[in-house]
């Protein structure tokens, strides 16, 4: 989500305690006392409690390049060992689906020496001082950096509590702790033959002081990490519908909350006649205020009914009033003159003109990237219950939990330390839940404010979701190529127009630098292929569309766009592609190696029958390396079917093989289901699509089979929640030109025809 704000959060003034914005900064927030801690958790007495207060080992460079917050040592993440033999691995992000809760517990439980039928995993309350990603110094989950960011942390504390445990039975027992030994959950003294669990042991062990110094398992030790048959903690809890999700909170007392929204982007409310909405059964109030008509009612029908019985005019002076072709026409016009520049090596232009004039060959591509929705599967929610000595408390599915704080704390003139989160499972989000402004987060706490009455459980509908925006922008790439007569590439020029959700945020002072905003250009100014002549820049547009990061944010066009030219030019220059990439990647290991393994496993160079094309793509995100081959049918009509995708990835160690492979096939199906047929368009102003019907999910028939190999690594683990996106369409693009010998450069592929 956000790789270079990891890169820079750092250096540019993002603090330990907030973001560089006016009235947001909460200052200091107070630890929680132990007493209190446990008790929110539902854990009792006697238990040993253990942060990772150890001098933490410097992150790799290509990880991070500094820890944002206090000096080490300090707390950061909890284990906690019960009386009754349980393991709790407390995860400081949000699990959205992706399998962190399991991933984080798996690294503590590693060094613990836990039987994994004991470890459990909760999330962690809302402290930024605590559980802050070192990566944005703020408590929040993106940018595939929950594994990355407790590495270190979750394997010294698990290393800690179990130096506590061996040292509690050594006392009891009057030995020397060298002879005490920990297997699953076991403490032994083989030369007596006695043992203990660590439930037996947890009482003692949490009197002792937590050691300074500790020594972390070698990696062939491993028993827990990358163990391909490890189940998931919430396997069973989300297969017999106990999981906890926002939309299942109850309250004492609660209402249920719909807004009605400007349907134009930038519109407001200029009067309303709320007279029917009254009538309808069940409604209880009907409030006025900035953010739209908050219905509230007893229960989510009645609220429905009561929103759809509202007469509203809204004032439309400050509203986006084209359609997504008028701003594609705007954009074309930008994109005729230079924009700011994003990358600038060599003479680009002079290296094409010499290229063309001396018998190499230039290629020219224009390449339209939609809005598109994120839509997870549960659409946005929160309940909020205002607490009587002030502040409120938050059930959400909360990404950005310090932002989310701030913001409530903003709205209710409180310290944000009084803003209480209960994090919950969340059903998706693929970005969306991560917003600058805490959007959805804010109505709830709005409407809560407005109606103290009772708690408020804010309630998007599918509609409000398809229509509420926070899209990946709508994006325009013009790109102009050469290769010399030899086949090498040697100019390239690429012009970028599209909108930057960073712009007036608090993340603006990080991530746009000289106009430019990175995360639109991620992925093509920084490309992994050497060109000696490389010029990139950008043209920020204006929009009151609301916008935001996507999974895998800018590389989602970027790598599509820079991955289909490279095919159009290895043909060009008469190359095969995977070979005319291994040419360029020699000095990229990493990269190249996933090029290799997917197209040796995808039988690359082996003959096709007539109608069947293969493709590939690769591409860092993330620090993470992935390459895709993907398999096609065209037929008779022209109509594409993906049959086969191979993909290989790089993401250092794997603490859950079967997590990665699952997030690998999951951005698989993501990446081709919105290339097929998603896209957000408008009509004067108003948003076409409103819910499945019209926002197309993938269907099952059209997911292909989906082989996924992992690059065996002891390198520092970078992230996979994101990295399985951006080479999957171009790889099935280019294996659609390899049939029909033309490249696919506006997506959807249904505008071109080429799917139903």
């Amino acid at each position: 989500m956000l790789h270079h704000l990891i890169r820079h959060a750092a250096q540019n003034g993002f603090g330990e305690h907030g973001f560089p914005e006016s009235g947001f900064a909460p200052g200091p927030l107070p630890a929680p006392s132990r007493r209190g801690f446990l008790k929110a958790i539902g854990v009792g007495a006697g238990a040993l409690v253990i942060g990772a207060h150890l001098p933490m080992p410097a992150l790799a460079a290509e990880a991070a390049p500094k820890i944002v917050g206090p000096a080490d040592p300090r707390p950061h993440a909890f284990i906690i060992v019960a009386p009754d033999n349980t393991v709790t691995v407390l995860a400081k992000h949000l699990d959205k689906g992706q399998g962190i809760v399991t991933g984080l517990a798996t690294i503590a439980a590693e060094e613990l020496d836990a039987d994994w039928s004991q470890v459990r995993g909760a999330f962690a309350p809302a402290d930024q001082k605590l559980y802050a990603n070192h990566f944005f110094g703020v408590q929040g989950t993106g940018g595939s950096t929950a594994v990355a960011n407790s590495w270190d942390e979750l394997r010294m504390a698990g290393a800690a509590a179990r130096a506590m445990l061996v040292a509690a039975a050594a006392a009891r027992w009057k030995v020397p702790a060298g002879e005490v030994t920990v297997s699953k959950g076991v403490v032994r003294h083989a030369a007596s033959n006695r043992s203990l669990t660590f439930g037996e042991l947890a009482e003692e062990a949490a009197k002792l002081p937590v050691p300074q110094q500790v020594k972390l398992k070698d990696p062939k030790d491993y028993v827990l990490i990358g163990n391909p048959d490890l189940h998931r903690l919430d396997h069973v809890s989300k297969t017999n519908g106990t999981a906890i999700f926002a939309m299942d909170i109850r309250r004492p007392g609660q209402v249920t909350a719909v807004l009605a929204r400007s349907p134009r982007f930038g519109g407001t409310v200029k009067s309303v006649d709320d007279a029917a909405a009254r009538k309808v059964p069940g409604v209880i109030e009907v409030l006025t205020l900035p953010v739209g008509v908050a219905v509230i009612a007893r229960n989510t029908w009645a609220a429905i009914k009561g929103r759809e019985a509202l007469t509203v005019a809204w004032d439309d002076t400050k509203a986006e009033t084209r359609g997504t072709d008028a701003m594609l026409a705007d954009y074309r016009k930008a994109a005729e003159k230079p924009g700011d520049v994003a990358a600038a090596k060599g003479d680009a232009e002079k290296a094409i003109a010499d290229a063309k004039a001396k018998g190499g060959h230039v290629v020219e591509g224009e390449f339209v990237f939609p809005y598109l929705a994120h839509a997870p599967m549960e659409p946005l929610n929160a309940v909020v219950a205002l607490n009587p000595e002030g502040g409120c408390t938050i059930w959400a599915g909360s990404q950005f939990q310090t932002v989310e704080q701030m913001v409530a704390a903003h709205i209710l003139g409180c310290k944000p330390e009084q803003v209480k989160i209960e994090t919950q499972w969340a059903g998706g989000s693929f970005g969306r839940r991560a917003t600058p402004s805490a959007d959805y987060i804010a109505e709830a706490v709005m409407i809560a404010k407005a109606y103290p009455k009772a708690p408020v459980h804010l309630v998007w509908t599918r509609e409000d979701d398809i229509k509420g925006g926070r899209y990946r922008p709508l994006v325009l790439h013009k790109i102009t190529a050469a290769v010399d007569a030899k086949g090498d590439l040697v100019g390239w020029k690429q012009r970028i127009v599209g909108q930057s959700f960073m712009a007036g945020t608090p993340f603006e002072a990080v991530m746009v630098k000289n106009g430019v905003d990175a995360t639109m250009v991620e992925g093509a100014s920084d490309m992994a292929y050497p060109v000696a002549n490389l010029a990139v820049d950008a043209h920020t547009v204006a929009s009151p569309v609301t916008t935001l990061w996507w999974r895998s944010v800018g590389h989602t066009h970027t790598a599509y766009a820079k991955e289909v030219m490279i095919d159009r030019l290895a043909k060009a220059a008469g190359k095969d592609p995977v070979a005319f990439r291994m040419e360029m990647l020699k000095d990229h290991p990493r990269l190249a190696g996933v090029l290799k393994l997917a197209a040796e496993k995808a039988g690359w160079g082996q003959p096709l029958p007539q109608g069947k094309g293969r493709g590939v793509a690769v591409h860092e995100s993330f620090n993470t390396y992935v390459a895709h081959v993907a398999d096609v049918s065209v037929d008779a009509k022209g109509q594409i079917k993906v049959d086969r995708v191979v993909v290989a990835v790089d993401c250092g160690e794997v603490v859950n093989p079967d997590i990665v492979k699952a997030q690998m096939e999951g951005g698989a199906g993501w990446g081709i289901g919105h290339a097929l047929r998603d896209e957000i368009t408008m009509t004067d102003g108003k948003v076409d699509q409103a819910n499945f019907d019209s926002y197309l999910p993938m269907r099952m028939s059209d997911m292909p089979a989906v082989e996924v190999h992992i690059v065996p690594s002891h390198e520092r683990p970078t992230g996979a929640g994101e990295p399985g996106v951006p080479t999957v369409a171009p790889a099935v693009a280019n294996a659609v030109f390899s049939v029909t010998g033309q490249p696919l450069q506006t997506l959807p592929f249904s505008r071109g025809g080429i799917v139903s």
